[in-house]
């Protein structure tokens, strides 16, 4: 291999309101603050990636319902975020794609495919996937390299995260033979509860060093952020949570060896 490729991760879990988009947003500008080169996949109809990365939704000339239906390539389709990076926007269009793509050869790899082609200009790729198992999310675990799973520490937590691990061993099997759990994110805690205690002591048990080190808290924040259209690290880089997805950042880029940025 002499083209260095991006690391492909994608930011899941089934459930909804668990924290993906604002991980996978934090997550890309903090990366892109310790100097990486990032591209931001949308994958979600709601498009609230595209929105919280200050991007009009309804008037990109191009989302990535376009690049998989194979009309534009990735290159042509992507907006400079504020923060540095790229973004692939997405819509309400892409609600459409997966029933067109159904009839589509190999429609589980056309993410894959279109990433193959820029996969040499950026060092990460971060995919935000819908709250469902499907064949949007199937392709950005077929992309991929690498699962980022951020969840909350509540009861039915773990319950979901089964389904989820089970999901991409399947994809690792059959599909991606690539494809690893790169690691747990707890979000949105609360350490006065003693049930986030409790299962986030459980993930721990579990999963061992999958688990990341750093937490990110509960944070207003963070939560006004998106409405802003600013990435929560770079919208108050004071807060709480946004040290948090800074260090988080960090201990991404120290895991994979590469040198950090404070």
């Amino acid at each position: 291999q002499d083209k260095k490729m991006a690391k492909v991760f994608c930011i899941a879990n089934q459930k909804g309101g668990v924290g993906k988009t604002t991980t996978a947003v934090n997550l890309a500008a903090g990366l892109a603050m310790a100097r990486q080169r990032v591209l931001l996949v949308d994958l979600d109809p709601q498009g609230n990636a595209t929105m919280g990365c200050g991007i009009d939704k309804r008037s990109v000339k191009h989302t990535v319902y376009q690049v998989l239906v194979g009309m534009v390539g990735v290159a042509e389709a992507t907006v400079r975020a504020e923060g540095d990076f790229d973004v692939l926007a997405a819509n309400r269009e892409l609600a459409g794609a997966e029933v067109e793509m159904v009839g589509f050869e190999n429609r589980e790899v056309k993410l894959r495919e279109a990433i193959n082609e820029v996969d040499d200009q950026y060092d990460f790729i971060l995919i935000d996937c819908p709250p469902a198992l499907s064949l949007l999310t199937l392709n950005a675990l077929c992309c991929a390299n690498g699962v980022v799973i951020p969840m909350q520490c509540e009861y039915y937590a773990l319950e979901g995260l089964s389904d989820l691990v089970n999901t991409i061993k399947q994809v690792c099997k059959n599909l991606n033979p690539h494809l690893t759990i790169i690691g747990l994110l707890r979000v949105m805690y609360d350490p006065r509860m003693t049930l986030a205690q409790q299962v986030s002591a459980q993930l721990e048990k579990h999963f061992g060093d999958k688990v990341f080190k750093t937490i990110i808290p509960r944070n207003v924040r963070l939560a006004e952020a998106p409405s802003y259209g600013v990435p929560g690290v770079l919208f108050d880089k004071s807060s709480k949570g946004a040290r948090a997805y800074l260090d988080f950042a960090n201990e991404m880029v120290e895991r994979l060896g590469l040198p950090v940025v404070a």
